[in-house]
């Protein structure tokens, strides 16, 4: 019953998010998830790019939209509480603009008080789709005199994720400000227009979320604006301005590199199992997991797997002190290899009773994801990005011949703070330079800011000789400048908001954008590259130039 009910539930919801203690733990757009158990037994597993969690349910319930679960996490007895929202925001259209509203009129105080002197034009978060602007941000101009900065603001109700999206949509909106004459302009005392100069932008964003946007901000060109960041707490009605002007302070972590050696050995017999039938690539994810991919679409997974089919109380302990509370504690007995195949989120154990629908599966992955296939097909459309990177991956001299093609890593993990974010591909030149590989199979809005922040993180590590000591690039002396930052996409997929967004970068870190051909899956050919004018005559301007 316990895993009817939540293989119902997940089967409706492939936009859902998992909620534990309170956060968003996994997006079931972006992650998988495999359900085992019979009877009244039921094991939840879920995993992403990011992490890898297995829960036993012990009780399910589904109200309102949401499944609510009684878990219990491997070697704990206490059971705690998991909820999987069908909508990631819970709150009605109207309910959403009421918040918004108000918040309007809170952000307007709070510049009254912290830019006395300046006047504040009409804030709005009205959509105009033509700028990329939704109603998410509330945005504005404040002037004094010929001098004028943009103001944007995200209020304490929004994701993260749309906090941390501030800042290009905020570079986007200064940019308006600056280009059209209903704001670069007003009327001094005669009654004549005068030019205003909108000398930069001042961001505001809810208490404890600025890490992000901070080290991405400390990153953008300081001569071609003023960039302020502001923390703005609604209940208290309290600002803090916040220092960016320090790019040496990144909050970050790296993860130890997995000796791929070990890990392809361990699980040499599940390789051969799955290769037998079909040539793939194998992904290491880490020492107890590996991926096979096709076409840089993962279709199953190798893992070492905790069997929760055996009866606790044979390896039950007593905890000192705890009353009659027993933990489980696992013994090596209780793990085993598994493969689990799948392509949508729904993943499921491979078992000799369903090894014909693994072995179509594959059939039809072979027929379907090929350079020639069909477009309309959904098995060709799916994960572009990844199709894209197994191509890089496999020769990143094609995307610049500085590269050295047998040092390079895919999907590296860089926690900062609270962001979870992998890397797109990590590799190095030739003389030993370190090279960040941002890659986007689509129009995205969201890449020169990302690529900014993988660089800087990057950046930090590699000051601390960190990658070599975590194991990355142990044959390689890598040189002591600071790294390359490549954007990858396609030529005709490139978001018209990019160029903006590229002059904001600052002039001390050297990037270049690469426009590849649409035919990506015949292998990356370049189209066309964009790089900073170091010779522009305005020192504070960064202009872009193509080249073949």
């Amino acid at each position: 019953m316990l895993t009817r009910t939540v293989e119902e539930f997940l089967s409706e919801a492939a936009g859902a998010v998992v909620l534990e203690d309170g956060a968003v733990a996994f997006d079931l757009e972006r992650a998988k998830y495999s359900i085992s158990g019979e009877h009244n037994k039921c094991r939840l597993h879920r995993w992403s790019a990011e992490r890898n969690t297995v829960r036993r349910v012990v009780d399910a319930e589904v109200k309102n939209g949401t499944l609510r679960l009684a878990v219990q996490r491997l070697g704990q007895a206490r059971p705690t509480k998991l909820e999987i929202c069908r909508q990631r925001d819970r709150r009605t259209a109207s309910a959403k603009k009421v918040c918004r509203a108000a918040y309007e009129v809170k952000l307007r105080r709070a510049i009254e008080r912290h830019f006395p002197g300046f006047v504040i034009g009409r804030l709005t978060s009205g959509v105009d789709l033509e700028k990329s602007f939704g109603p998410i941000y509330a945005r504005g101009l404040i002037r004094r005199g010929q001098s004028a900065y943009a103001v944007l603001g995200v209020n304490q109700q929004e994701t993260q994720a749309s906090v941390d999206a501030a800042l290009t949509f905020g570079i986007l909106w200064m940019d308006v400000c600056r280009k059209n004459p209903h704001f670069s302009q007003n009327r001094g005392e005669t009654g004549h227009p005068r030019t205003t100069l909108v000398e930069g932008l001042v961001l505001y964003v809810p208490r404890g979320s600025s890490a992000l946007v901070r080290e991405r901000m400390a990153n953008l060109n300081h001569g071609a604006a003023k960039w302020r960041l502001f923390e703005f707490d609604e209940r208290d009605d309290a600002v803090v301005e916040i220092d960016c002007t320090d790019r040496g302070n990144v909050a970050t972590r790296l993860v130890q590199a997995t000796n791929e050696a070990a890990a392809r050995e361990r699980f040499a017999e599940s390789i051969a199992r799955v290769r037998e039938i079909l040539p793939c690539e194998v992904a290491v994810i880490d020492a107890a997991e590996i991926a096979f991919r096709w076409r840089g679409l993962e279709f199953a997974r190798a893992r070492v797997s905790a069997d929760f089919s055996r009866p606790v109380a044979q390896n039950a302990t007593l905890r000192p002190g705890s009353g009659q509370a027993r933990a489980w504690q696992p013994t090596a007995s209780h793990f085993h290899q598994e493969i689990v195949f799948g392509v949508g989120a729904e993943e499921r154990v491979l078992e000799d009773r369903n090894w014909a629908l693994f072995v179509q599966l594959v059939g039809a992955l072979r027929e379907a994801r090929h350079r020639y296939g069909t477009r309309g097909d959904r098995l060709f459309r799916m994960h572009p990005e990844r199709w894209l990177e197994s191509l890089v991956v496999g020769d990143v001299s094609g995307v610049d011949e500085r590269l050295d093609a047998s040092e390079r890593y895919s999907q590296v993990p860089a926690f900062a703070a609270a962001d979870r974010a992998m890397i797109d591909v990590l590799g190095v030149t030739r003389e030993g330079r370190l090279a960040v590989v941002e890659l986007k199979a689509d129009e995205d809005i969201h890449l020169p800011l990302q690529g900014l922040d993988y660089w800087s993180r990057v950046t930090w590590h590699h000051g601390r000789g960190e990658f070599q000591k975590f194991g990355y690039f142990a044959e390689k002396e890598l040189s002591g400048e600071a790294p390359l930052l490549f954007l990858v996409a396609p030529a005709l997929h490139v978001h018209p908001a990019t160029d903006v967004l590229l002059r904001c970068i600052s002039p001390e870190i050297e990037w270049e954008f690469v426009g590849i051909d649409e035919r990506r899956r015949e292998g990356v050919k370049v189209v066309f590259r964009k790089r900073p004018d170091r010779g522009s005559k305005r020192g504070t301007d960064v202009s872009i130039r193509a080249a073949s």
